[in-house]
């Protein structure tokens, strides 16, 4: 077995496909990085974002940003993406819980 094979067998299914699939290696880190910074965001936003000024919002996501650069190293043998949307799914399942919760108690009100 060569080096390469071994590597895209230990790498978990998401970067696996995007290495795979992807015409170069170097385009296939950028998506790596894209669906990483993307989701890191919509977990920000589903679950801890409050309205904050424009600046705040600025240094939050360049601080997603330089995170997302670290957990897209981990993310060849980690199930980092994966985490992510897990995380994702139970957010967004958790606030249409609250929105059905609200809208009861606004019409039995």
């Amino acid at each position: 077995m060569d080096e390469q094979s071994f590597v895209f067998e230990n790498m978990y299914p998401v970067a696996r496909v995007l290495y795979q699939n992807l015409p170069s290696y170097e385009m296939a880190g950028y998506a790596l990085f894209a669906v990483i910074f993307i989701l890191s965001a919509i977990v920000y936003k589903l679950g801890f974002a409050k309205n904050l000024s424009l600046g705040k919002n600025a240094a939050i996501a360049l601080f997603l940003a330089i995170g997302g650069l670290g957990l897209t190293f981990l993310a060849f043998f980690l199930p980092v993406v994966e985490g992510l949307v897990i995380a994702a799914l139970i957010l967004v399942l958790y606030k249409i819980r609250l929105w059905r919760e609200k809208r009861e108690n606004a019409a039995s009100h």
